[in-house]
């Protein structure tokens, strides 16, 4: 069981969640006594009885005044069990693109739904978007029980509406109000039939394993490190797998393959990093190699492409134009892009991107950070999208999407990197050399 658990809040408005979080946050006492005292005033100044618990994760101006919540809210905490981040995510529909942002780091995601109201349109949003971003543990917290008399019924309908939209994940239904504290924090005697853990209980000891050591070793560079004419180094984040002094590693795209010598990181070398270290890594030959190219070992081959098909929630009220070019931030690289078909603001599709250089990736349900990119408006700098790699495209007459890109590709490529001609022969001679020997 991790030591550290990372959740989120998912539905739609006024379905509870602030306030859900707020009585979790009251009762397990992570809170300390002047924000207490702060929300009290705020909660007597507004009329709203004693206490309200959404104010300890609405603190914006704006969401006091309406009621509502506008920006992810994120609130650490943690039992005798377990640490905790809390991620308090809006139910409005324009700000889907908040919530996408708060699900993106989550292990689990809590579902609230109102039982007056059931399943409603941004419910099923939010449990599309949770699934897409990988999210495989979830909690249908079925609230404001207290306004149905508490009836199993009602829960049973709403818990059985969610099973077609989670397929393939876990998921544990609770009925709870968090109005009044009921199986948030403890057993609720109101629900007798309900044999479960409260929600608290429940978020100690689920089980969430996502050991990104055990998975392929992907290392996207970063910066290249040359401080002086004896050490030229790669330095980056390691995104999964593990590496070795020794290894053998190959390049992506250019499909050189080279050896580890040294491992160097701020308290020295080591023999052995694994993700999500920060490392600079030396090789025992001079390849060209530059920020966005990606080192694997030799026998966990990628993906290496220039067209994919990808699942997309698009963020930018300016509807998204197959006709104009975006910029695809993908690991370290950026490059420009072409997407197949349309979308508007909070929608999810699935669509074909095209770009004008390889990139070097794996589906998102494999590795989340090589299987994910934003699409970037190049007139305003707006992160317009947000996408999650689903499968490489085939073109007609390949076998593998994988396959590294021919000799004469790659001396094309090193010569359009270059910042001058004399840059560009210099490239282009040290490739053939390295080709011929």
């Amino acid at each position: 069981m991790s030591g550290l658990l990372r959740i989120c809040t998912a539905g739609s408005v006024d379905d509870g969640k602030s306030t859900l979080i707020g009585r979790m946050l009251h009762d397990s006492q992570a809170v300390y006594e002047d924000q207490v005292h702060s929300v009290r005033t705020a909660s007597a100044n507004r009329g709203v009885g004693a206490i309200d618990y959404s104010l300890f994760t609405d603190g914006l101006k704006a969401e006091r005044e309406q009621g509502i919540t506008i920006d992810v809210a994120y609130r650490y905490f943690a039992t005798a069990r377990r640490k905790f981040i809390l991620a308090d995510t809006p139910g409005h529909e324009q700000y889907t693109r908040n919530m996408a942002t708060g699900a993106s780091t989550a292990d689990v995601a809590i579902l609230l739904v109102d039982a007056q109201h059931g399943v409603r349109v941004q419910s099923t949003r939010h449990a599309r978007i949770a699934r897409l971003l990988g999210i495989e543990d979830f909690v249908v917290a079925v609230n404001k029980m207290d306004l149905v008399d508490f009836s199993r019924d009602v829960f049973e309908d709403i818990r059985d509406d969610f099973e077609p939209l989670l397929q393939g994940a876990r998921c544990h239904a609770i009925p709870l109000s968090a109005l009044h504290g009921d199986n948030v924090i403890t057993r609720s005697p109101r629900t007798p039939w309900f044999e479960g853990p409260p929600l608290l209980e429940y978020l100690e000891t689920v089980d969430i394993t996502r050991d990104v050591t055990a998975r392929p070793f992907r290392f996207p560079v970063q910066l290249v490190v040359r401080p002086h004419d004896r050490f030229r180094g790669y330095a980056g984040q390691i995104t999964s797998g593990v590496v070795r002094v020794g290894d053998r590693v190959t390049v992506w795209p250019s499909g050189c393959s080279t050896r580890v010598t040294r491992i160097v990181t701020w308290d020295g070398d080591i023999e052995i990093a694994f993700a999500p270290m920060s490392v600079t890594l030396t090789l025992d030959e001079e390849l060209d190699i530059s920020r966005g190219d990606v080192l694997t070992t030799a026998d966990e081959v990628p993906h290496v492409g220039t067209r994919f098909e990808a699942e997309i929630v698009w963020m930018d009220e300016r509807p998204l134009d197959p006709k104009r070019l975006y910029l695809l931030k993908h690991t370290t690289r950026t490059v420009t892009a072409e997407v197949g078909h349309g979308l508007v603001l909070n929608q999810i599709g699935a669509v074909t991107i095209s770009t004008t250089r390889a990139l070097v990736f794996d589906p998102y349900r494999h590795n989340r950070t090589t299987g994910s990119f934003v699409l970037i408006d190049p007139a305003t700098c707006f992160t317009a999208g947000a996408g999650m790699i689903t499968a490489p495209v085939r073109e007609a007459g390949t076998h593998a999407p994988e396959a590294p890109v021919s000799a004469a590709e790659r001396l094309a490529q090193l010569a359009r990197r270059a910042g001058s001609d004399t840059e560009a022969i210099e490239a282009v001679a040290r490739a053939l050399e390295e080709m011929l020997t």
